[in-house]
């Protein structure tokens, strides 16, 4: 074959060489454009902070670590976790808390012998933000009891009728004590400098600090004080059944938790078997 012959076919398969580079460039500045276009995605998403107590956990040894933490701590403005000694009403857990920034309370209402539902109210400014969440969390165990007593009365299951009629006395009575500004606050979520922090330790009514610089978001971060009448070990959630003493007392019992404001959450039991516990943190 001559070269007059061969030079022609070089020639093309240059040209197509070429423009098989030239399409691949294209495909490539075309997918590091979407790329750059696509928004960056919030790799946090399911990481979740815990700042409190376990199940099994040692309260002694809990406060000994919360208070070295706190003589430590050198971060610049942070999250903490207060507890307090025992269950205060609105206006208490204010003047406990007077001059703190505060974000949110937690409270249970201390049924004795009874398992009764943690709730972690949005509080920016005590008092009225804690008497509002309290006025919440009543209408919604309003709708609770009345659910309870719905299904008690179309059961034909004694058992199942007992416990729905065990569950509807606990809303009513829960009902009853968060509409009145009940005593019930035994927590806080703050944010102060350490040397407020500290100050704040040492004020009567707080049990402890516990310092949470790791903290960012709220929204993920699941607060679990000790209840005041945890003084050796945290138990796991037991109900004794219905009280016989009337009024309001002590229990040794950890509660079920509600996180985030009181008033969005769910307003009564779902479903139509057996009433459903309230989310667990």
């Amino acid at each position: 074959m001559s070269d007059d012959a061969a030079r022609p076919r070089r020639s093309r398969s240059a040209a197509l060489t070429w423009l098989a580079l030239a399409c691949a460039l294209v495909v490539l500045v075309v997918a590091v454009a979407q790329r750059r276009d696509r928004p960056v995605s919030d790799r946090t998403v399911g990481e979740v902070t815990r700042v409190g107590v376990i199940d099994g956990a040692s309260i002694p040894a809990y406060l000994r670590a919360a208070g070295d933490e706190l003589a430590r701590l050198d971060a610049p403005d942070g999250y903490a976790l207060v507890s307090f000694d025992g269950y205060l009403t609105p206006a208490r857990a204010a003047a406990t808390l007077d001059g703190t920034r505060v974000s949110a309370v937690v409270a249970r209402v201390p049924l004795p012998g009874r398992q009764t539902e943690i709730v972690r109210i949005a509080a920016l400014t005590l008092p009225r933000d804690v008497v509002a969440g309290m006025a919440g969390v009543a209408t919604r165990k309003d709708r609770e009891t009345a659910d309870y007593r719905s299904r008690a009365a179309a059961t034909a299951d004694p058992e199942l009728r007992r416990v729905y009629d065990s569950g509807a006395e606990v809303a009513a009575r829960e009902a009853e004590a968060y509409r009145t500004g009940c005593a019930c606050v035994y927590a806080a979520v703050v944010s102060a400098p350490p040397d407020a922090l500290r100050g704040l330790a040492g004020r009567p009514g707080v049990r402890v600090v516990d310092p949470a610089p790791e903290v960012t978001r709220l929204d993920r971060t699941v607060f679990t004080p000790p209840l005041p009448e945890q003084r050796d070990v945290v138990r796991p959630p037991a109900d004794t059944g219905p009280a016989e003493a009337g009024g309001m007392g002590d229990s040794s019992e950890a509660a079920r938790t509600v996180s985030g404001p009181s008033p969005t959450a769910p307003g009564s039991v779902a479903g139509s078997g057996a009433p459903n516990p309230a989310p667990t943190s």
